[in-house]
């Protein structure tokens, strides 16, 4: 062990364990219905992406496990043509290509289309990833307040008009639950010759007629330049996409190094979030249960006086302001039998430490009514 040569590590993390920021990694096995076992114990999951509950699937058995080279070399099995084609039609867009996730998606698209002279105006609660995509560009930062839209156009107007700008924000805001306001971006980015990039991660099977995604439930497919999404979060899956113009898509092809430089996707994968992609389009039911759920767990906690934030989505941040508050009310609860993880900064901002919440298709109401009356009782037990 060169413990000598990581001193600075050692010293970092224990000066994170008294900020109580340290985080350890627990094992999570799910279990049906909304349920897992944590470190051994049977609690309720109530901190999944798996927001349409389709985690359980099986697969398909009898798809090749792994693509054993990038797809500009030997990997590129046909199944993730055929997929890019369809899941294309399904998003309205001339083109589709697949990443191995959403950060390699975020981190290769942005430094591909923006470079030193150009500038990038990112909303300030979008997702990590997003930011580092920005920091590997060398493109300006700007970063407006949290769906600000007076903010970033007075941003907008301050930049030099023959500059490449790009607009960039999540669609439902992974940390608290908002939404960002997509019809007022579109207008901004025409007026001022912006490019705009929207994040679908946690918005993408959730929205739409079929899942499309926010962009497509609000009519603005042909004016969003760029869309991008993952198939881990309501789709159960693994992997990421782009969706937008061929053009773009070739351009990608060319010079996004997080897909130039990377093994393709196990063809498994694909064939498995296909199947899972395929079931959410039919089953409507579970996007409705999930709204229903989501708009009863959210006023549920309010009317018992908790703080939900902005949350307007199935995503329920409990702001609790201290990291140690947040600890021992995770802990109460976990105790109680309730997977409820604390986020602490540098996730999110000082001071805004929470327990986030996300409901699920298949969470019984029972079990939701239980899970509100052990965080009510937390609650006052810890004032």
């Amino acid at each position: 062990m060169r413990k000598s040569a990581w001193q600075w590590m050692h010293t970092e993390l224990e000066s994170l364990k008294e900020r109580a920021q340290f985080r350890s990694l627990v094992d999570s096995e799910p279990q049906g219905q909304g349920w897992l076992l944590r470190d051994g114990r049977r609690m309720l999951n109530l901190a999944s992406n798996d927001y349409l509950g389709l985690q359980q699937r099986s697969g398909i058995a009898d798809a090749w496990m792994g693509a054993a080279a990038s797809r500009l070399i030997v990997g590129n099995n046909p199944v993730y043509r055929r997929f890019e084609e369809e899941f294309a039609r399904f998003k309205g867009t001339e083109s589709c290509l697949l990443f191995s996730s959403g950060y390699m998606a975020n981190v290769g698209v942005i430094p591909s289309l923006m470079g030193r002279h150009d500038v990038v105006f990112s909303d300030r609660l979008n997702h990590a990833s997003i930011v580092d995509g920005i920091v590997l560009s060398r493109a300006e930062h700007v970063r407006y307040r949290h769906r600000d839209l007076d903010h970033l156009e007075t941003l907008l107007r301050k930049a030099d008009t023959g500059s490449k700008k790009l607009i960039v924000t999540d669609s439902v805001f992974s940390m608290d639950g908002s939404i960002a306001p997509l019809r007022e971006l579109v207008e901004l980015k025409d007026r001022y010759g912006a490019m705009l990039m929207v994040d679908e991660a946690h918005s993408g099977g959730l929205y739409g007629e079929q899942g499309q995604g926010l962009v497509h439930e609000l009519g603005l497919t042909e004016r969003v330049e760029i869309q991008m999404g993952t198939f881990s979060k309501a789709y159960g899956g693994y992997g990421a996409y782009i969706a937008g113009d061929e053009v773009l898509k070739q351009y990608l092809v060319n010079k996004a190094r997080s897909f130039i430089y990377t093994t393709a996707l196990p063809p498994a994968v694909i064939e498995s979030v296909r199947l899972n992609w395929l079931q959410a389009r039919k089953e409507e039911w579970r996007r409705k249960e999930l709204s229903r759920k989501a708009v009863w767990f959210r006023e549920a906690l309010r009317q018992r006086g908790f703080d939900t934030g902005e949350s307007e989505s199935h995503i329920v941040p409990l702001l609790l302001g201290s990291n140690e508050r947040t600890v021992r009310f995770s802990e109460k609860l976990q105790q109680a039998g309730i997977a409820a993880v604390a986020i602490r900064p540098p996730t999110v901002p000082e001071g805004t430490a929470r327990i986030r919440f996300t409901l699920m298709a298949t969470h019984r109401d029972e079990d939701l009514q239980w899970a509100v009356e052990q965080i009510d009782r937390a609650g006052r037990e810890l004032a």
